[in-house]
């Protein structure tokens, strides 16, 4: 009987273990939460948002104001709590990561641009290629399109 608890245990261990990123729901497109202005592009993407092993899909939009390019990304995740933890994770990954007391968020260097990362209730959010200033503007417009 032991035996068979066992085994049972470690078969459905092995077939969460074989889930997917394919497997998992698409993300809704949030591209309507984006600040409009100076707005190329936006795209959903289906995985690791930003890059990030630790971020489910999102929205990302691509900007472009004279020679300045940049990104504006969002996710929801399942619970508020996650969406802490993922900023944690976050700011491990940032190279000289700065606490921004005002958002609750953090500023600093990620994979060579300056990226501005805050969360609100289950969202991730931010911006990446700009600099402080600029950067927490466009977090202000992007936040209160979050519910």
């Amino acid at each position: 009987m032991k035996t068979r608890r066992s085994f049972t245990v470690i078969a459905m261990s092995l077939a969460l273990i074989t889930v997917t990123a394919a497997d998992a729901p698409k993300p809704a497109d949030e591209s309507r939460r984006l600040p409009k202005p100076n707005l190329v592009k936006s795209e959903v993407i289906p995985t690791r948002l930003m890059g990030k092993s630790f971020m489910p899909g999102g929205t990302v939009g691509h900007y472009k104001k004279a020679k300045t390019e940049y990104d504006v990304f969002l996710a929801k995740l399942a619970s508020p709590t996650a969406a802490a933890s993922a900023l944690v994770d976050w700011r491990k990954t940032m190279t000289a990561p700065k606490f921004v007391a005002s958002f609750g968020g953090y500023f600093g260097d990620d994979s060579g641009k300056p990226t501005f990362v805050f969360t609100k209730g289950a969202w991730v959010a931010g911006t990446r290629g700009l600099p402080q200033d600029q950067a927490d503007l466009q977090a202000r417009v992007l936040a209160g399109q979050i519910q």
